[in-house]
């Protein structure tokens, strides 16, 4: 079963972590794929990874908060592999080490905050929704956060950066919907990605601790469900945020 055989995805992000693991998803459900990020060496490992399975696989290394980056590794896209069907919009991190009290923040880290978890989403999208109202077919998944409904500690601006996310989700899913485009997104909870490997063992700990399951999620297991969006079984689901997080905030 190829559910997803000969169409083209488009992943920012997808050098590492549940980007990765949705691109590897994707390619094994049969599309070919395109795969977005500043992370060289890890965009080869990716490649890697699908070549491995028989995928059919480009990179396009560099910054997708630059729009003339963004506009060019569409266009490429669009020239090699055809439109693109399925656009996961992944691209994005907290402040990590930069965290703080709202308070004592700076408005770059706002900025900063706000271009690579939202902007770099609009930015991505726009360069899709021509051809997919066009074609009357396609599938974007964007990745927002618990962040966005917890309202985590620390994290002001990210958690605003991911709510805007899910908002920029339902107002384009309403836009999109006569013309059979399907927009949802996936709000994953704690997930053993790098940036979970930077944290002191004893957050983490306390992170499972508040989670009913009782255990951090794969990459894999946000990956499951990025597939689900990008399949047609979810034809009639548009305008969705799912949280992936083991229970530790129910929607």
């Amino acid at each position: 079963m190829m559910p997803l055989k000969q169409r083209v995805a488009a992943l920012t992000g997808s050098a590492n972590g549940i980007g990765r693991a949705a691109a590897v998803r994707l390619a094994s459900d049969g599309a070919n794929v395109a795969l977005l990020d500043r992370d060289a060496d890890g965009l080869g490992e990716t490649e890697r990874l699908i070549v491995q399975s028989g995928g059919r696989v480009m990179t396009l290394v560099g910054d997708l908060t630059d729009a003339t980056f963004v506009q060019g590794a569409f266009a490429r896209i669009a020239g090699e592999l055809g439109p693109v069907d399925i656009l996961l919009n992944n691209v994005g991190q907290s402040a990590r080490e930069k965290a703080s009290e709202f308070w004592c923040s700076e408005p770059a880290l706002w900025d900063f905050m706000i271009d690579i978890s939202l902007k770099t989403t609009m930015l991505c999208s726009h360069q899709v929704v021509g051809s997919m109202r066009e074609r009357k077919r396609g599938r974007i998944i964007n990745i927002s956060s618990e962040s966005a409904y917890i309202g985590s500690k620390n994290a002001t601006a990210y958690a605003a950066a991911k709510a805007g996310v899910i908002g920029f989700t339902r107002s384009l899913a309403r836009e999109l919907a006569p013309f059979h485009v399907g927009v949802n997104a996936v709000a994953p909870g704690y997930t053993r990605t790098q940036a979970l490997d930077r944290l002191p063992q004893e957050i983490v700990q306390k992170a499972i601790a508040e989670i009913p399951l009782g255990f951090v999620g794969e990459p894999e297991d946000i990956a499951h469900a990025i597939a689900f969006f990008a399949s047609d079984e979810s034809r009639y689901i548009t305008g969705q945020t799912l949280l992936v997080n083991g229970g530790r905030w129910a929607n």
